[in-house]
């Protein structure tokens, strides 16, 4: 008889942390928090915040960190991940180590795909936002996620 492997899934949430975000401003504090200051300026990362019904925050998961001019943002991991921890929402977060927080194309596509493949399963993206050393630009309100 063949055996198949079983797969385990779990989640533990040992943070009595109950903050919740009301607003983009809320989340880049959040996300700064536990961004490198001394990499910001120097490679890529893109960072998920995970959120329950209520907006409270769930936890943060690093996702990449890539190079200068890009790192890897996959939807499946991105979903599983936000599946595991039963997620809600999630708020999306990636710094331009460019300094220039205007959205790319490839931004504005994968954000696109991302709140479409959400929807699929009821879980909100309710933000992404690019983040540099000096500021940060918000896809929701600049109105690119509805």
């Amino acid at each position: 008889m063949n055996r198949i492997a079983e797969i385990k899934v779990s989640y533990i949430n040992r943070s009595k942390q109950t903050e919740k975000i009301t607003c983009s401003s809320d989340a880049h504090q959040l996300f700064m928090t536990h961004w490198d200051m001394d990499i910001i300026d120097l490679q890529e990362e893109f960072k998920i915040l995970l959120l329950n019904r209520a907006n409270k925050v769930l936890g943060i998961h690093n996702l990449s960190k890539g190079g200068v001019s890009g790192t890897i943002a996959d939807a499946k991991i991105i979903f599983s991940v936000a599946l595991k921890c039963n997620a809600s929402a999630i708020i999306l977060a990636h710094n331009h180590p460019s300094g220039n927080l205007k959205p790319s194309e490839q931004d504005k596509r994968l954000t696109k795909n991302l709140f479409e493949a959400g929807k699929m399963l009821e879980m909100a993206v309710v933000d992404h936002l690019i983040i540099t050393s000096n500021g940060y630009f918000s896809f929701a309100e600049d109105g690119l996620i509805q």
